[in-house]
């Protein structure tokens, strides 16, 4: 692409990231200079970071002068001081400035900054895209613009209150909880958010219930359904869904069957005669989802391709800088004219005319504060790429991705499922005289419309079962009056289930649905929760820390406003008011900041107040009267030790202390040696484990001290039992002059600290034990008790053993059978030789093979198994079709389960100019280099 103004004419475009800067130089061509800024070019210094005349004036304090307007003071990044030079170097030699950072606020706000930075004296113009292909790259080029000044204004304003509220907040966790602690306006909701379902489930009580079902056949048709118990004399029969989460019933209308009630009413139905006193049958229809949102990709990457937030969006970026897909942060589930085209010719051409509707689909967004600024994410392109013409330049995390994405936008353009919904009831008086209704219902999809490309996932929920028990399955061609068969009758247990702890995704749904922060932004808020120690994975769900719960519970005492989730959406509907240019930055961070009131003057006097802010904004802030500077001077006392304390109950409280979380007994007084005892908590105990009975056998462990098992014969070295952060373990205790490390091991599962003897310590201790070396490769194999059981290691190879005797006993001829086995899963067993070899899957990179199993034959690349449809047969399958089936696998995501779910670098200053506006950071955190800072740091990042 020549530019046409003159011969020897050059621009400067100047994008975020290299990779993106590759692929925009292929397009352009001659005539332009295509360079990276590598993300932001300057930040808000730290104020150990200012210039030495500074730090006492009106900057000192935030690197914002908030008496003058909120005037920031930036300076560029140490390791952006070259960059800056080389873009400069660069403008020299051009007639045109193209800035073409990203489309949204951070990247309208990068621009702005470069062009503060660079001053250019060349024409400078804005070009914006939200896909990187030849053509939309030419629509922008037709289409450039200036600056919006609004945009910049509205992230500088969110990158000014984070710093507020983190150098005003983060300064009292430091005092009351623990050195080093930070706030954030959304990170600290966030936390709240997992604190608090974690504490619905410490004080959940699970309920108890009994449940009768019975498999029924019709006289003229064989074929077997279940149905369910629904009421009993007349009263509707208790499922999990009629109770609260204290165990009690919602509803006194009910009937509650116990285990022993159940099997005693299942024997009165036994000899009863069944009739179905009523048949429905109404139509079916499922509409596919909308297209890509940032929020959605984000929770259904988490389902199907088991990706964290964080991961989503590196790889999303990716794809977009690449050219795959268009621009990944964005609210919007509309699609253009073209994109909707491009999905209904497509959807045609490969699942028939009739799987596209006669009017193309419509989306409007719904997310809270949605931004309607871009399209959703979608293949790019005015036609698209279908995953298999990608497969040879995309592969791995990038083509799942790609993949999902383009499954879910040709599906939002389909036609709906279609189907029928039967239902059935079934009577029956019993032996004793008992009016019995069950009830069954199956669904049967007659024409599958968008399931044929994609059906979207859903969390897991506890309510997951469905009310009434009733199952989704063909059912037989049932007559109201006509008798039915009870071949077999069962009754089942059951027990309620705590609410579900949040995981990546449903958090992410969770902010979203609260209009909490910005969906570009949650997967950085997750991994900031999670590495500031708030916040752990276990599995895909995500557990507070004891050291969240301290942290919410002061700043729900203290600062209840900022962590409220309704106030912390209107401050979200407005800073997208000033995004809309409906209200300065500057005015909502004074009302923000000074309250209603206003700033003092410049004799401490009232100033008489602030104005109404315009286009309704500010009207969350009413319940922030005094501002957060008068909500932070005038805090008053705070007990520390209050707020780092969770009672458990019976006297037993676990508190947040400066070198972990502790157990204490209030009502057990001192120990033999004057002092209180304490009890560590093990790290791997959820604050939901933490019951009363285990908190005392903690500190029961613990008042024992290190008891000595004895002696080791062959060193004299005391042998000890003791618990510790990890569970109890044994070790040896050497002199004191004694630079060695001691040996220590955990104790099996099979051992506790009452029953542990010396024997059994000396075993542990001598672990790892050499097993012996393998002939062929001269590799030593040694048996050892991991994380995960014990195994057995040789090199970098690692192979499971089945019990943990056999680290003790096992021989190396055992050993050298073992792995002479093709490496098994954790506690699988060695699969079969494959029926065929097909090639290199293009998404997990893994060998495609066909195999045999329970169901029939089937391929698998070793992570999504797919059965051979009626046309496939294991002779005739081919690459290309094995690739479709196992894509087609991947869409439909995990089979669902039956039933309930029990040092900083030196920077140049620049002071920003008064009338012109500024923004924030987009690249990562700066790294501190002294200890004296380090804290101070920490409350920079606040969202």
């Amino acid at each position: 692409m020549a530019r046409s103004s003159s011969p020897t004419s050059r621009a400067l475009v100047i994008v975020e990231s290299p990779a993106k800067a590759k692929t925009i130089g292929g397009y352009l061509g001659d005539g332009y200079v295509v360079e990276a800024s590598v993300g932001h070019i300057r930040d808000l210094p730290q104020p150990s970071e200012l210039p030495p005349e500074m730090k006492k004036g009106p900057y000192g304090k935030f690197a914002v002068d908030v008496a003058n307007g909120f005037e920031p003071y930036y300076v560029v990044d140490a390791d952006k001081k070259k960059k800056v030079n080389e873009l400069k170097r660069a403008l020299k030699d051009v007639d045109e400035l193209i800035l073409a950072t990203d489309e949204d606020r951070e990247g309208e706000a990068i621009a702005w900054h470069l062009l503060e930075e660079l001053k250019p004296k060349v024409p400078v113009k804005r070009m914006v895209f939200h896909e990187i292909t030849r053509e939309a790259i030419t629509r922008a080029l037709e289409a450039t613009r200036d600056i919006d000044e609004a945009l910049v204004d509205a992230q500088e304003t969110r990158r000014i209150l984070d710093r507020l509220y983190g150098y005003e907040v983060s300064p009292v966790l430091w005092r009351k909880v623990r050195q080093g602690l930070s706030a954030g306006r959304v990170q600290s909701v966030a936390t709240r958010l997992v604190v608090q379902r974690e504490r619905e489930r410490m004080a959940f009580v699970a309920a108890d219930y009994a449940s009768v079902s019975a498999t029924f056949s019709a006289p003229d048709d064989r074929q077997r359904f279940s149905a369910r118990l629904t009421s009993l004399d007349g009263a509707r029969v208790a499922t999990g869904r009629d109770f609260d989460d204290l165990g009690r019933l919602k509803n006194a209308d009910v009937a509650v069957l116990d285990a022993a009630g159940a099997r005693t009413l299942a024997g009165a139905m036994a000899e009863a005669d069944f009739t179905v006193t009523r048949v429905e049958e109404k139509p079916y229809t499922r509409k596919p989802a909308a297209p890509f949102t940032t929020s959605t990709l984000q929770q259904e990457a988490s389902r199907k391709l088991r990706m964290s937030s964080k991961q989503a969006m590196r790889v999303a970026q990716s794809l977009y800088e690449a050219g795959y897909i268009t621009y990944m942060r964005t609210d919007s589930t509309a699609l253009s004219a073209t994109a909707v085209q491009a999905a209904r010719s497509q959807a045609k051409d490969l699942y028939g005319a009739d799987s596209v509707p006669t009017s193309p689909r419509t989306w409007a967004g719904k997310a809270k504060n949605a931004q309607e600024a871009h399209e959703a994410i979608r293949p790019a392109g005015d036609s698209f790429r279908t995953p298999a013409q990608v497969a040879g330049s995309v592969r791995g995390e990038e083509f799942r991705l790609y993949e999902l994405i383009w499954q879910r936008t040709v599906a939002s353009q389909m036609a709906d499922a279609r189907g029928t919904t039967a239902s059935v009831r079934i009577g029956a008086r019993t032996a004793d005289d008992r009016t019995v209704e069950l009830s069954a219902s199956g669904t049967v999809i007659t024409f599958r419309g968008f399931l044929a490309a994609y059906e979207e996932g859903r969390d897991a929920d506890r309510d997951d079962a469905r009310p009434d028990g009733e199952t989704e399955s063909r059912l037989p061609k049932l007559e109201e009056g006509g008798r039915v068969d009870a071949e077999d009758i069962a009754t089942a247990e059951h027990s309620t289930s705590p609410p579900s702890r949040y995981t990546e995704a449903s958090l992410v749904k969770a902010l979203e649905e609260r209009g909490i922060g910005r969906p570009s932004t949650y997967a950085a808020t997750i991994g900031t929760i999670i590495d500031r120690g708030y916040v752990r994975h276990k599995g895909n769900a995500l557990v507070p820390e004891w050291l969240a719960f301290a942290v919410t519970r002061l700043l729900e005492e203290h600062f209840p406003r900022l962590v409220d989730y309704d106030f912390t959406a209107e401050m979200e509907a407005d800073l997208d008011r000033v995004a809309a240019g409906e209200v300065a930055g500057a005015d909502w961070l004074a009302r923000f900041y000074f309250g209603a009131a206003g700033p003092d003057g410049p004799d401490g006097a009232p100033t008489g107040g602030l104005p109404p802010l315009p286009g309704g904004a500010g009207q969350g802030l009413t319940g922030l009267a005094e501002g957060l500077k008068g909500l932070a001077e005038e805090l008053g006392d705070i007990d520390a030790r209050a707020v780092s304390t969770i009672e458990l109950g019976e006297g037993l409280v676990l508190r947040v202390g400066r070198y972990g979380p502790y157990l204490q007994d209030e009502n057990a007084g001192v120990g033999a040696d004057g002092k209180e005892v304490r009890a560590g908590v093990p790290d791997d105990i959820a604050p939901d484990e933490l019951t009363v009975a285990r908190a005392r056998e903690l500190i029961a462990d613990a008042a024992k001290g290190d008891t000595v098992l004895g002696q080791d014969p062959d060193t004299g070295h005391d042998v000890i039992v003791k618990s510790g952060r990890f569970g109890p373990f044994v070790a040896e205790v050497l002199p004191e002059d004694s630079k060695a490390k001691p040996r220590r091991a955990s104790l099996l599962a099979t051992m506790t600290i009452d029953t542990v003897t010396l024997d059994d310590a000396l075993r542990l201790l001598s672990l790892p034990r050499v097993v012996g070396v393998d002939p062929a490769t001269e590799e030593e194999i040694t048996a050892q008790n991991g994380r995960y059981g014990p195994y057995l290691k040789k090199g970098t190879d690692s192979r499971s053993l089945d019990t943990e005797e056999q680290m003790f006993t096992v021989t190396l001829e055992e050993a050298l059978a073992i792995y002479a086995q093709p490496k098994r899963g954790r506690g699988g067993r060695a699969a079969p030789a494959p029926l065929k070899e097909l090639g290199v899957d293009p998404v997990s990179e893994k060998p495609i093979t066909v195999r045999s199993g329970r169901f029939g034959d089937y391929v698998s690349d070793g992570e999504t198994n797919a059965t051979l449809r009626g046309a496939d047969s294991t002779e005739s399958i081919t690459f290309e079709r094995a690739v479709e089936l196992l894509a087609d696998r991947r869409a439909a995501g995990p089979a669902k389960k039956r039933g309930a779910k029990k040092t900083t670098a030196k920077k140049t200053a620049t002071k920003k100019t008064a009338a012109k506006k500024t923004t924030a950071k987009k690249t990562a955190a700066k790294k501190t280099t002294a200890k004296t800072t380090a804290a101070k740091k920490t409350a920079a990042s606040s969202s």
